[in-house]
């Protein structure tokens, strides 16, 4: 005779489903888990179009910096790009096209902004409040959640004195104004991060006068990115096995820079040189050279690949301005030094609140606890993907899964898969819950965090790191390392528990093997 379990099991539908964020990874689960037959999806956007960060940072110049063939996913390869690094219009057309083949459009609702997540403990759900653009409220519920919100989807603005009172047009980079015409401009970029080297080329070829504000140097790599030749493109599109070839050469070398920051007295030390070879012939001018020289370990802040940035520095309307900026006034900006920069514009390339992911939004877990309380001392998950206290709840481009050398989509598809080995264990053990063992957790990110011991990543402060030190965005080894990692779900790494409803939400815990 069957027990009430296996009648619940046998009869349950498969989880539901709600997924945060429509970029790149909430669409890459979306399809994962519809592969699987888990149809009860739904994806709230805050945009009004899915993209993330390529639907919001439509800068000019904006690219991938990351090639194509491996920026991409594996299942929906495409043999017509334009060339090596797509810009961001092709990119962002791209993954509608694989939300439009894979049917995922029809699961995302639009303009949500999710204030909060809460689990639900009697009824092992997850109750979602969100905001409309028109500002009325609505909620979802779902037995599962996974938030894509990832690392780069909220500008950081600066704490400057008197910002609000510049009297001129000023946005960041990532909602940028294009109505307001920059040519004749006297402009300033605040930042020189890799946003700011795609776009500071092309503000130099229509600014007056640009005066690039720096608060420190960066390590190059040459990329050129020019369109492919007509030969070169029709070999990719059409010879076979060459695309796939070129995907796994690409994997190799993005592995070799990971090696170059693991190993900074070997490897990286050659791959510096090659550097410093590149940054020197690209400047001319001793004194800009000096100005803009970095001062800590290659490979130490992200490496940022541009064949024109250094030299529009040396264009004859650039200054490159080291003082630190004192306040903002009316005019322009004051330096320390008590210059004044007249402006008409100010361009905010400050970058994003990396070590926040998905905060402001209110994520609370068993007996109420708050996502923010659990990571007081810093951002932790199981892989960079569950957290003890929060069952059900999955995170893609989590903590510790930023990428120095290689594709954050590589990541993203590993996740998805490993999320849906989860859903796919508690739907077969008609469970209410999967939660990783506290243990577990903590064991493992003891070991990622010593991993860390002895890399460029430790010589010095960077986005990488949080207010306390600890190094949350990124992973400490190899694409390939955490693709072996989440290639399987071990489930005796996690804790189910089936509620029984229909005995005054009865918990009992089912353990592994």
């Amino acid at each position: 005779m069957a027990s009430r379990e296996d009648g619940i099991a046998a009869t349950k539908r498969k989880p539901s489903v709600l997924i945060v964020g429509a970029g790149f990874g909430g669409v890459g689960a979306a399809i994962e888990l519809k592969r699987h037959g888990f149809e009860r999806i739904t994806i709230l956007e805050r945009a009004p179009d899915l993209g993330g960060t390529w639907h919001y940072n439509s800068y000019p110049g904006a690219a991938c910096d990351v090639p194509s063939h491996l920026y991409s996913f594996s299942f929906a390869q495409r043999r017509d790009w334009s060339r090596l690094c797509s810009p961001q219009a092709e990119i962002h057309d791209y993954l509608r096209e694989v939300a439009r083949a894979h049917d995922v459009e029809r699961h995302i609702r639009y303009g949500r902004t999710v204030e909060s997540c809460a689990w639900d403990e009697p009824r092992a759900r997850w109750v979602v409040q969100t905001t409309g653009a028109d500002g009325s409220g609505e909620r979802f519920e779902a037995d599962a959640i996974v938030l894509a919100t990832g690392q780069l989807h909220q500008p950081a603005h600066p704490e400057i004195e008197g910002i609000e009172t510049f009297a001129g047009e000023s946005f960041h980079s990532s909602r940028w104004n294009h109505e307001h015409s920059l040519w004749g401009r006297r402009i300033a970029v605040v930042g020189t991060g890799a946003s700011a080297v795609q776009f500071v080329p092309e503000l130099a070829a229509k600014a007056a006068k640009l005066t690039v504000f720096q608060r420190s140097g960066n390590w190059f790599l040459p990329r050129r990115n020019r369109r492919y030749p007509r030969l070169v493109r029709a070999a990719i599109e059409h010879v076979p096995g060459i695309q796939e070839f070129r995907r796994n050469f690409m994997f190799q070398y993005c592995e070799a820079l990971t090696a170059s920051i693991r190993h900074p007295r070997t490897i990286g030390r050659l791959l510096g040189v090659r550097s410093a070879l590149f940054m020197r012939s690209q400047l001319k001018d001793p004194e800009l050279r000096r100005k803009v020289w970095p001062g800590y370990t290659f490979g130490c802040k992200r490496v940022l690949f541009s064949s024109a940035f250094l030299p529009a520095l040396e264009r004859e309307n650039v200054e490159v301005a080291t003082e630190p900026i004192a306040r903002v006034v009316p005019e322009g900006i004051v330096t320390a030094d008590g210059r004044l920069h007249a402006l008409d514009t100010i361009v905010w390339g400050t970058g994003f609140k990396t070590t926040d992911f998905m905060f402001p939004m209110k994520v609370s877990g068993t007996g109420g606890v708050e996502l923010n309380e659990a990571w007081a001392q810093g951002a932790h998950a199981h892989l960079g993907i569950t957290v003890p206290g929060f069952p059900n709840m999955f995170v893609m481009y989590g903590p510790n899964t930023n990428t120095s050398g290689g594709s954050i989509i590589f990541y993203l598809e590993a996740q998805a898969g490993y999320i849906r080995q989860a859903l796919q264990a508690l739907d077969a053990r008609g469970a209410g819950a999967i939660e990783v063992r506290r243990e577990v957790e903590q064991a493992s990110d003891r070991a990622l965090q010593a991993r860390f011991a002895g890399t460029a990543w430790t010589r010095c402060d960077s986005w990488y790191r949080d207010e306390r030190g600890r190094i949350v965005a990124n992973w400490p080894g190899y694409m390939r390392e955490y693709f072996d990692a989440t290639a399987t779900l071990d489930e005796s790494e996690y804790a189910f528990t089936t509620t029984n409803t229909a005995a005054d939400a009865e918990r009992v815990a089912v353990q592994s093997g």
